[in-house]
């Protein structure tokens, strides 16, 4: 009888990030030379201070290791001051010794992040909660210490090779998996090298990369990590993949959709549940398919996804890629079993120790620790709550293709959000979100996601300027 198991086993007691605080030698000794303290904003945009190796080891040294940041700075897109930002005030980005890993794509570099705290304690407390990586580690603890789960959490990053950016011309157009995109001697096959190269030895686990279906289009697959550590990685991630396409004379793009007549990018999230203590049980409903924390956690994702959108699909430009018939996820709340035209596709379903929850709803242009907070908030309601799962899984059909009764037959009756005005609403509306992420954090993405919109989107801005923004920027 041959065996149908198959896939690597991976469990949060077994995988760890490889950073450099598990290395006994002096930075020095690995050729390091700068420091680079990183943090993402509100708008997923990536900063730094580039710091000398002497004085970080003076940092390491005092009471409090960390850089001054205005604390505006989370709130400043493009040197925009959002509404409910001020001037006035500082920050300490608290540094995190265990995120610590060389920059691969920088040699004599290594990359830090932190976490943003007051100077002076508030209440008590030194935290920010309006800190992306703050909030996300608060809920990560929640859900372990309170409903006893942890997740691991890998990640697909598309994006697509540039020669030029006006006119706007990729370095092929070679499709899905094709091995011609990866011709020897070519810049794109040397660039796809030296990424896999840097990732591997900055301890980021490359799987696989591969070209994908838009011209000139390619995709990187790293392992699964906790949530806080993938996040972390997916931004080394992709700062090695537009520095190395740079490198190269090339501009890599994040960008959700160039060309309306093909695929677009996304950042595809897969995402498994782990009980802290024992198994969890098979559900009563889809016993052969889920585990009772699985199907609790896949119906909080039914309730509430609409209303994260905001976070996965932060851009105006998002929602060119999120419709119908391109394989993107469709435009319903629904599910199915290794079925690529819906936003939560189960992959590995037959297989306990594979088997995770894939997001296809969620881009390149999104914060990794606001588009996990958001998706791992909206199952931990499902959890906390022990919603039941309303929506039956789609089968060969995908939702579009459903009648509206065939679709309410299945519970499919809520529909993402399709626009980004759209999803700041749905957002804004949800409770019981706000009170898992906090109304105030809420309230002040919004703002600085309007900022952006803006700033990416003018009204009366022609096309042309408007994309080669998008591609200066993702």
């Amino acid at each position: 009888m041959p065996t149908i198991d198959f896939g690597v086993k991976y469990t949060p007691s077994t995988v760890h990030a490889h950073t450099l605080v598990e290395t006994p030698l002096p930075l020095e000794d690995l050729g390091i030379k700068y420091v680079r303290v990183q943090w993402v904003d509100l708008s997923s945009h990536i900063h730094c201070r580039v710091l000398t190796l002497s004085h970080f080891y003076k940092l390491l040294q005092s009471a409090r290791p960390g850089v001054n940041i205005a604390n505006a700075a989370l709130g400043i897109v493009f040197l925009n001051m959002t509404e409910g930002f001020y001037p006035a005030g500082e920050y300490l980005l608290a540094i995190d010794r265990s995120s610590l890993r060389l920059c691969g794509y920088a040699p004599g570099h290594a990359s830090v992040f932190g976490f943003f705290e007051e100077k002076v304690a508030i209440g008590g407390r030194l935290d920010v909660p309006l800190c992306p990586r703050t909030n996300l580690r608060r809920t990560l603890k929640y859900a372990e210490e309170e409903l006893n789960v942890q997740f691991l959490v890998g990640f697909e990053t598309e994006f697509i090779l540039l020669k030029s950016t006006d006119p706007l011309q990729v370095v092929n157009n070679y499709g899905w998996s094709r091995t011609a995109a990866f011709g020897t001697g070519t810049t794109e096959a040397k660039v796809l090298e030296e990424i896999a190269e840097a990732l591997t030895k900055s301890g980021v686990e490359l799987q696989m990369f591969h070209s994908e279906g838009a011209p000139g289009q390619y995709e990187v697959i790293t392992g699964p990590l906790s949530p806080l550590e993938a996040a972390d990685a997916l931004v080394h991630t992709r700062e090695t993949i537009y520095n190395i396409a740079t490198k190269h004379g090339l501009r890599a793009t994040l960008a959700p959709r160039l060309h309306l007549d093909s695929c677009g990018s996304g950042a595809h999230t897969h995402i498994s549940i782990h009980p802290t203590t024992g198994t969890s049980p098979p559900s009563q409903i889809h016993p052969s398919l889920l585990t009772t924390l699985e199907y609790h956690f896949l119906a909080g994702l039914m309730a509430h996804l609409p209303s994260v959108i905001a976070f996965t699909l932060p851009l105006p430009q998002s929602y060119s890629r999120m419709v119908d018939g391109i394989w993107s996820g469709g435009t319903w709340a629904c599910w199915g079993l290794d079925h690529r035209e819906v936003p939560v596709r189960v992959a590995n379903p037959s297989l306990p120790h594979a088997r995770n929850f894939e997001i296809k709803s969620v881009d390149g242009t999104a914060s990794p620790y606001l588009a996990l907070e958001g998706l791992l908030s909206a199952g931990i309601i499902g959890v906390r709550d022990k919603l039941a799962l309303e929506v039956e899984c789609c089968a060969e059909q995908s939702a579009a293709q459903l009648s509206v009764e065939e679709r309410a037959q299945k519970g499919i009756t809520k529909r993402l959000p399709l626009d980004v005005d759209s999803a700041r609403r749905y957002l804004l509306e949800d409770q019981k979100i706000g009170e898992v992420i906090g109304e105030d954090v809420v309230k002040k993405f919004v703002a600085v996601n309007k900022t952006l919109g803006k700033a990416m989107q003018p009204e009366a801005e022609n096309e042309a300027v408007t994309l080669a923004r998008l591609l200066e920027t993702y």
